[in-house]
């Protein structure tokens, strides 16, 4: 699924956290749960759409979530 993305892609547009930025929490900074990623990036910690698709009551949907991107790089 990631493939499908630009590494630049902005998943939390609150924090401006891209998914280069939730790869490299992964891979520097041993985050292993979306609480992880929220403590080193704070992606998620404002609006919270950008979680997971069952919490995203925004208008305009996401198209990746963060649950997503950490699962795909955490079981591959």
């Amino acid at each position: 699924m990631l493939e499908n993305f630009d590494k630049n892609y902005e998943v939390c547009n609150c924090i401006k956290v891209t998914i280069n930025d939730i790869k490299n929490a992964v891979i520097n900074e041993s985050v292993i749960s979306l609480r992880d990623l929220q403590e080193k990036t704070h992606a998620g910690t404002e609006c919270r759409h950008c979680l997971m698709s069952e919490g995203d009551f925004g208008k305009i949907k996401k198209n990746i979530y963060c649950k997503d991107i950490l699962g795909e790089l955490i079981n591959g």
